[in-house]
């Protein structure tokens, strides 16, 4: 079962997008980022793999996601030919292994045995648990009408967290396709330097 979770908090974002896809999955709108805090999730698209028994199969990766978008030419918007292929394989490889799940459950090859699900999973820090509890107030807030005080307190969950691109992303700047690619976006992406947008996956035939 496919349940995807959208990590937007802005009133009426992303709503009409879904509408729009009617997805024929269960689609969910988190605006207090109850599923990342939970989860230790950062960015988007994320995925876990839970099991009937509601164990956790595989902890929170990217979900196939190959930041391919930081060579891009940002001016014609034009990805290398090698770099989009990149891209392309990788969403295929992680649905490919999604699918030998479903099918082989335990047994597939791309489930994680006790140490290995015990290794890959991230806990979150006292200062990544208070951001989460900054950024639950600051949207209530808000969301209540007292915006510029809930606004200070995510602008604290941005800084106890910093790789949240989740936090920082609600007060991004949004383009007419209401997608936080504006200069502020590009600006943080550049400062990464050498350091991943979206962490490497551990699946064979996945890029490192």
């Amino acid at each position: 079962m496919v349940i995807s979770v959208a990590m937007d908090s802005r009133e009426g974002d992303p709503r009409e997008w879904i509408e729009k896809a009617n997805p024929t999955y269960v689609t969910l709108i988190d605006r207090f980022h109850r599923v990342a805090g939970l989860y230790h999730m950062v960015n988007v698209p994320q995925a876990v793999w839970i099991d009937e028994g509601g164990r956790i199969v595989r902890p929170t990766e990217s979900a196939g996601a190959y930041e391919g978008f930081r060579k891009m030419d940002r001016t014609t918007l034009q990805v290398p030919e090698e770099v989009a292929k990149i891209t392309a394989d990788s969403k295929e490889t992680y649905m490919n292994a999604v699918r030998d799940w479903v099918l082989h459950g335990e047994s597939s090859q791309y489930a994680f045995d006790d140490a290995q699900r015990r290794a890959h999973l991230g806990l979150p820090t006292e200062e990544i648990a208070a951001a989460h509890v900054a950024f639950t107030l600051g949207q209530y807030l808000i969301q209540t009408g007292k915006a510029e005080d809930g606004g200070r307190l995510v602008q604290e969950a941005v800084r106890l967290h910093p790789e949240s691109w989740t936090f920082w992303r609600q007060q991004a700047g949004l383009s007419d396709r209401k997608l936080a690619s504006q200069p502020d976006f590009w600006q943080r992406v550049d400062a990464l330097g050498d350091k991943k947008y979206y962490a490497a996956v551990d699946m064979k035939g996945m890029p490192q």
